[in-house]
């Protein structure tokens, strides 16, 4: 019997998904998130794939360990200049730092799926933490939590004053 293509997707599959990403990166002097997707393929130790973000398409050639999660890909845009990124695969999202010597740096977040998907990643932020110290040994996001709607006579301490406008 011939194997079916899902179930040799499923052999070549490693423990980082391939398919479509997204997610924002930062600079490190500033707060605001710049959104970019995706489309990566983790296999045997490499990262390729192509992006889309503000700056324009890119492609994304690197490596992961497999014991370790940890990745390092080069984004180039085509007769402009590259980007390097550096971070580790951990709670479903890759995370960590890129740069561009000696000009500038940031932080990245990425997970998987297109965008829309994984809306409850998107509600997460991360703790400040120098673009040095991060790289080095990323520490979990902290997880923003959205109070649960309420009856408005109901609920936690003051939820009857949340109901009236």
């Amino acid at each position: 019997m011939e194997p079916t293509p899902e179930a040799g997707a499923q052999a070549e599959a490693g423990p980082i998904p391939s398919g479509p990403w997204h997610g924002f990166w930062t600079y490190s002097d500033s707060s605001g998130r710049h959104r970019q997707d995706l489309h990566l393929t983790f296999r045997e130790g490499r990262i390729s794939g192509d992006g889309l973000d503000e700056v324009g398409r890119s492609l994304i050639r690197g490596r992961y360990e497999e014991d370790s999660l940890q990745c390092r890909w080069t984004k180039t845009y085509p007769g402009s200049h590259d980007v390097f990124y550096s971070g580790a695969y951990d709670l479903g999202s890759i995370w960590g730092t890129w740069e561009i010597p000696p000009h500038g740096r940031g932080g990245f977040r990425i997970w998987p799926g297109a965008r829309g998907e994984g809306a409850e990643v998107e509600l997460e932020e991360e703790e400040p933490v120098e673009a040095e110290a991060r790289a080095a040994a990323p520490a979990p996001p902290r997880r923003i939590s959205s109070p649960p709607e309420e009856d408005p006579g109901r609920g936690r301490g003051g939820g009857a004053e949340r109901g009236r406008r």
